[in-house]
């Protein structure tokens, strides 16, 4: 059968003695320098929603929320077994195990603190925030791409790959698809709807969409991913990722659906 060679990229970028810096850390350090820029550039648009010195502020919130909220996530919705016998593992961060749906809980957190403090409007902060958040999604689903985690399910597809640790199947690269849907295309929307389809003007209505857009993004994308071993599939056939998001798309409609009523 016919596959496409897994490209042989060393998941560690930069090593120096002892000192290793992975492409997954960079990805995640892009993604922030990327997002504050952003938002600093979408704040000056009305309305604006915070000061260029508040968005400084708040990414340090944001990082935050997002390192541990997404780390808890995984604890505690993929592998709480393992982390129950094993707790001190919990804050070995080098390690692996990250949960989107975590650090969503953790970046939404630490927003609402944020904006009582500084008296913000919440739902006109969170938008300018979701704008930015295909951003991180892109280049963390490349990383999982570059670490060969996280792959597809077997596929007799022409652009199946052998992945180093999925065995001797040709998979799907999910994690290619996942950042295309969830990353640029995702993006693009927001963008469209923030520049062109005076969205701004409806608090809550980009992040509505973006809760939305990433819940059936991500259900797609589960199609294609191999579900994780020690969980596999549960409820009728769905995965964890879908079964997580469903929340996320049910709260996405109901901001997208306030924000025409007040408008």
């Amino acid at each position: 059968m016919f596959a496409i060679a897994f490209p042989a990229i060393d998941p560690v970028a930069i090593e120096i003695g002892p000192f290793a810096v992975r492409w997954y850390a960079l990805a995640y350090l892009a993604s922030f320098l990327i997002a504050w820029w952003y938002v600093r550039r979408l704040v000056v648009r009305p309305p604006q929603a915070m000061t260029a010195r508040e968005v400084d502020d708040l990414m340090v919130w944001a990082i935050l929320g997002v390192l541990l909220g997404g780390r808890l996530g995984y604890v505690l919705f993929y592998n709480p077994g393992y982390y129950l016998d094993h707790p001190l593992e919990i804050a070995f961060l080098w390690r692996g195990g990250m949960s989107f749906h975590g650090g969503l809980l953790g970046v939404a957190l630490a927003l609402v603190l944020f904006v009582r403090r500084r008296k913000l409007v919440l739902l006109q902060v969170g938008d300018v925030v979701a704008c930015a958040a295909p951003i991180g999604l892109f280049l963390g689903r490349i990383a999982n791409f570059v670490n060969g985690e996280l792959f597809g399910r077997a596929s007799e597809a022409p652009w199946a790959m052998v992945f180093p640790a999925g065995g001797p199947m040709p998979r799907h690269p999910s994690q290619l698809y996942e950042a295309a849907l969830e990353g640029m295309v995702l993006f693009a929307v927001l963008l469209a709807m923030e520049r062109w389809g005076g969205a701004r003007a409806a608090p809550g209505r980009l992040t509505g969409a973006f809760l939305v857009g990433y819940a059936v993004a991500r259900a797609i994308g589960e199609l294609f991913r191999e579900p994780d071993a020690h969980i596999g599939y549960l409820v009728a056939g769905t995965t964890m990722g879908q079964l997580l998001s469903l929340p996320m798309l049910g709260f996405g409609l109901f901001l997208i659906l306030r924000s025409r009523r007040r408008t």
